[in-house]
């Protein structure tokens, strides 16, 4: 899930090499994964009123459930 997160986010942005995703495990069993891109990326990543966001959250979500795994995506 970590590496399709990446992938996304690296063909959405001008600078690639700043992406950075790091994998965080919680109490629950879950995982969240942040994001980080550069500061001049930031809206390519979010989008018009999120959507591009929904979208790269929604097809994480949907890698993780083929994974039975429950995962959350924060962009910083």
């Amino acid at each position: 899930m970590k590496t399709v997160l990446e992938i996304i986010a690296k063909s959405l942005v001008d600078n690639p090499q700043e992406v950075n995703v790091t994998e965080v495990d919680n109490a629950d069993s879950s995982v969240t994964l942040e994001l980080r891109v550069a500061q001049s990326d930031m809206g390519k990543v979010i989008g018009k009123q999120g959507r591009i966001a929904k979208a790269i959250r929604t097809v994480v979500k949907a890698a993780a459930n083929n994974e039975n795994k429950k995962v959350t995506v924060d962009i910083i």
